[in-house]
């Protein structure tokens, strides 16, 4: 496009300089708009204080998504030149930048000065509710468009059954559709993607089947719904028919769902099918999106040297993608190569604060306590980032894993905030490997203060107790959790064999080879204590013990719950159903446990497998009896 009008701007009166800022906002040329804006305020038009000229400049940034520009004009404008469309202009903005809170107080503020209310704000409304999941504004809010009249337009409508749905609502999401006397596509679609989430793809495939239209997005929510919950040949399934029978084609937003879906499953066989058909859609000018979507999905399938080569073949990177590169590599232990890689990225792009978590975590995954210190020292005086409570928890964390918890200690007292969860456990889980009983002790009550349902918390200093001898106090513990009621988080373990999601949760006798599973499990555990393996059965504290004394029953039942864990389960229907040398990759929910990482090293050295575990933290390589992360988990 070309702008002839910047070269003959000075001889413009400001009304002639609106359709053009008007332009800029319609096609989101939010340079030519700074340009536009610059010129305005050097050329002296800017000085006449006209509101035409401010209303403009006010609805190009809300546009163009610079929220702060856009807030900054709107305090600007006289209050008697303000119309409804400059309030849902900024509203607008806040909602799609992800301030809700600041939507409210806006909406507030529009209400006190008497401005009249239309259906883009009850929408932008609806919005800032189900990002904050107040379903208590969010229901007060369509009492008001109730009284109003409202209830007939449609995209209010849909705002208030996505708001529900966002806040688990679905019988209200249900109701609100019943009651449309108009719904369109996108109505079906947010009731499918409500039901989806909270009743499951049983549920929502009947609500799919029911719709009289579809478009890509529906499909993609179904297929995503499918692959997220581990039926994966359902999910393919469903992608052919929608590609071959119905002729869609993906863009690049349902490619980059599909590839998170993908990234979340673990299932790099789709994700790999989604990586050929971007290849051969876009070329190799793929976009940047996809690119590191890609990026993603690799990494968090234990693929990651495969996404460094898509990473270096980018043909753009952006920050996001080199975020996301070095947040792979920090999750697979690769801290020496983010620290490499580094002075290369700030050549091409300026670091933010994500940057810096992922830098910081790496270090503390690969046991770089120098390396990490100097990134955090550096983050305010070099790169001019204010350390946010997440860098305070990467260095705790990586202080408290070196074993050096009485700097950890003073670090989090130092800190300008007070620390939250992910300080203190850290901080906790440090004092775990430890054996400092008494930090622990402190460290969970405080805990317990924030969060008093969080097992985690619990079970670690417990476990703690019973490594230092103190039965009874590890006891205590566990009677404090089952006279409130609350239950340990079961450990889920999932591998893929044949394009299917096999799942299985400790002593899990519901697969359909499970008589063979545990045979192959009996043979397992006889071949590793022949190896030297020992069950590490001192911290069994909330599986098979009743509190009594330690004698032969107690310890065998106590060995046998260990041998029962997940990824065991999961590790030995991988050697049944794999050919003799495949890679296995098992994906957990929760941490694993000290036991089974030592049994797997064992694992992968008399099987000759490779076996790599997705944890809650991070990728652990086991291989020929070691494991990539040296035992600093």
């Amino acid at each position: 496009m070309k702008w002839p009008i910047l070269q003959a701007f000075p001889s413009f009166s400001p009304r002639y300089l609106r359709p053009f800022l008007r332009l800029c906002a319609r096609q989101s040329a939010l340079t030519i708009g700074k340009k536009l804006h610059a010129l305005v305020l050097t050329t002296g038009v800017y000085r006449i204080r006209n509101s035409f000229l401010l209303n403009a400049l006010l609805h190009l940034y809300a546009s163009c998504g610079d929220t702060p520009a856009a807030h900054k004009l709107f305090d600007e404008i006289p209050p008697s030149s303000k119309d409804t469309a400059d309030w849902t202009a900024l509203m607008s903005s806040f909602s799609r930048d992800n301030m809700p809170l600041d939507a409210l107080h806006l909406f507030a503020q529009m209400r006190g000065n008497s401005m009249e209310i239309d259906d883009v704000v009850m929408v932008c409304l609806f919005c800032a509710c189900a990002w904050l999941r107040d379903v208590g504004v969010g229901s007060q809010v369509h009492g008001c468009v109730v009284k109003t009249g409202f209830q007939g337009r449609v995209k209010v409508c849909n705002a208030v059954m996505d708001m529900y749905g966002k806040c688990g609502m679905v019988g209200e999401m249900r109701k609100v559709f019943g009651d449309m006397k108009e719904k369109s596509v996108v109505s079906w679609t947010v009731l499918l993607d409500g039901v989806l989430k909270w009743e499951g793809v049983r549920s929502g495939r009947v609500v799919f089947d029911e719709m009289p239209e579809r478009n890509e997005v529906a499909w993609t929510i179904m297929i995503v719904g499918y692959m997220g919950s581990g039926f994966c040949r359902e999910g393919f399934s469903l992608l052919s028919e929608m590609m071959f029978h119905w002729g869609f084609k993906l863009n690049h937003v349902t490619l980059c769902s599909l590839l998170s879906a993908c990234a979340q499953s673990g299932d790099v066989l789709m994700g790999g099918w989604v990586h050929v058909y971007g290849l051969k859609m876009m070329g190799m000018e793929m976009d940047i999106m996809v690119g590191t979507a890609l990026v993603d999905m690799y990494s968090k399938c234990g693929r990651v040297d495969t996404a460094v080569k898509v990473f270096e073949c980018m043909p753009r990177r952006n920050l996001v993608a080199w975020n996301a590169m070095l947040s792979g590599l920090a999750m697979h232990g690769r801290g020496r190569v983010v620290v490499e890689m580094f002075p290369r990225m700030i050549e091409e792009v300026k670091p933010d604060d994500l940057t810096f978590i992922a830098v910081l975590s790496a270090c503390s995954h690969s046991g770089l306590v120098d390396q990490g210190s100097c990134y955090f020292d550096s983050l305010e005086s070099v790169y001019g980032i204010t350390p946010k409570i997440d860098h305070y928890a990467c260095m705790v964390d990586l202080l408290g894993r070196a074993g050096r918890l009485e700097e950890a200690e003073t670090l989090i007292k130092q800190m300008p905030i007070a620390p939250n969860e992910v300080v203190l456990g850290s901080l906790l889980g440090s004092c775990s490997a430890h054996g400092k009983l008494q930090l622990g002790e402190h460290a969970l009550q405080r805990l317990i203060e924030m969060d008093p349902h969080n097992t985690e918390y619990h079970i670690l200093l417990s476990n703690m107790y019973a490594l230092a001898g103190k039965r009874d106090q590890a006891n205590a513990l566990r009677t404090v959790l089952k006279t409130k009621g609350i239950r340990k988080v079961p450990g889920m373990s999932s591998i893929h064999v044949d394009g299917q999601v096999h799942q299985f949760s400790a002593g899990d006798k519901s697969h359909s080879k499970t008589q063979d599973i545990y045979l192959m499990l009996d043979n397992m555990i006889q071949r590793l204590r022949s190896a030297g393996y020992v069950p590490n059965t001192a911290s069994q504290v909330f599986s098979g013990s009743d509190g009594a004394e330690d004698n032969a029953r107690d310890s065998e039942e106590k060995e046998q719950a260990l041998f029962l864990h997940s990824e065991k389960l999961a590790v030995c229907f991988g050697l049944l159903s794999t050919k003799p040398g495949t890679p296995l990759y098992i994906f957990k929910n929760l941490r694993i446990c000290q036991d089974c990482h030592a049994a797997l090293k064992i694992v992968s050295k008399i099987y000759n497998r490779k076996v790599v575990v997705r944890d809650r933290n991070r990728f652990h390589y086991f291989k020929q009896g070691s494991c990539s992360c040296c035992d600093f988990w």
